[in-house]
């Protein structure tokens, strides 16, 4: 197997999901449903690719397929933690009878990110079609959003200003994931703000316990705003279900990189790097707001710090001559903007 791909199946997860459960629309109509719902997912420090769909099987032997894709792209940091980015997606469906849909979109970015929070703002097309002899559709929509990680829990927000057929609606969202060992939980609120096309909103959850390393337990609830592109109604929902995982493909070529563990000095941990050449370097991590501490150099080109860190886990990077770094051969997992952090654990 060349390289090349090895790499990319290490950086690949596929999953597919099992459930059962129950939809309402704005009617009051319920129906049970039946789904399988596959997933593929890309992810590197730069690029995320994603691809999903959903069977479902309908009552009366109908049924409704739908499928979804997207990708996000960023710049390396251009200055002051500045980077540009793109993403880009499209949706579809098609059900009994013959009924399809798209809607594709594009978003253009100007991204401002630190390790443990970020901003955005931008503005792309987004579009929607159905085939019952409706033309295509057409709008502008702007998005300013933010995002913060603080202890296991990443937050979100946005407002997303759309101008649709000649008038403006604004859906502004929040929400929470907290991840903890083999558990996932999200909470999400959204608004949509409208004098023309009136104000609505909804909330909804989502729980995630994986039994075994590739055996998750799925349990969603909650409800959709109206789909201005593709028609669909409002609805609310519950669903449960099982999740089959393959966790990415390790790349055999390089065993996995280890969280760096300080060396204790009473109740301080110290740290060790070294840099060739390098006239100054720091340390920045969740500990201190990340700002950044000076270590000493202490010869051979090896940097020192003595810090106060509690047990656990915690992220860092450090700062050598003004750049940011990542500690060479240190594991790292990726920021909420694609770059990367490194892992220091204090036992």
């Amino acid at each position: 197997m060349s390289p090349v791909l090895l790499i990319i199946l290490a950086q690949t997860q596929a999953s597919v999901g099992l459930g059962v459960g129950t939809v309402r629309d704005a009617n009051g109509s319920r129906w049970s449903v039946a789904s399988l719902s596959p997933a593929l997912q890309y992810a590197a420090p730069t690029l995320t690719l994603n691809a999903s769909g959903l069977l479902a099987a309908l009552p009366q032997g109908d049924w409704f397929l739908q499928g979804h894709a997207d990708g996000w792209t960023t710049t390396a940091p251009l200055a002051d933690g500045v980077r540009l980015g793109l993403e880009a997606g499209w949706s579809g469906s098609t059900r009994t009878g013959g009924v399809e849909t798209a809607a594709p979109y594009a978003v253009g970015e100007v991204l401002w990110a630190a390790p443990t929070w970020g901003f955005g703002l931008g503005a792309g097309p987004s579009a929607g079609w159905i085939n019952n002899g409706t033309p295509w559709v057409t709008a502008l929509r702007a998005r300013a959003r933010t995002w913060w990680h603080s202890g296991q829990v990443d937050w979100s927000a946005s407002v997303e200003p759309t101008r649709f057929l000649g008038a403006w609606f604004t859906d502004a969202n929040a929400g929470a994931t907290l991840r903890r060992g083999s558990l996932t939980a999200s909470l999400w609120a959204v608004r949509r703000i409208s004098s023309f096309y009136g104000s609505k909103g909804t909330v909804g959850g989502f729980l995630q316990v994986f039994l075994t390393p590739t055996t998750a337990l799925e349990v969603a609830a909650g409800g959709v705003l109206p789909d201005p592109y593709q028609g669909f109604p409002r609805t609310r929902f519950f669903s449960a279900g099982i999740r089959l995982a393959r966790p990415p493909l390790a790349a055999r070529a390089d065993p996995p990189l280890a969280a760096l563990v300080p060396e204790r000095r009473g109740d301080s941990s110290v740290v060790r790097f070294r840099f060739i050449g390098a006239r100054a370097v720091a340390i920045a991590g969740d500990w201190n707001n990340w700002q950044p501490s000076p270590l000493a150099a202490v010869g051979d080109d090896v940097w020192e710090g003595t810090l106060l860190l509690s047990s656990g886990t915690h992220r860092f990077n450090l700062l050598v001559d003004g750049e940011w770094v990542v500690p060479h051969r240190v594991a790292t997992i990726a920021d909420e903007l694609g770059g990367l952090v490194a892992l220091l654990v204090v036992p």
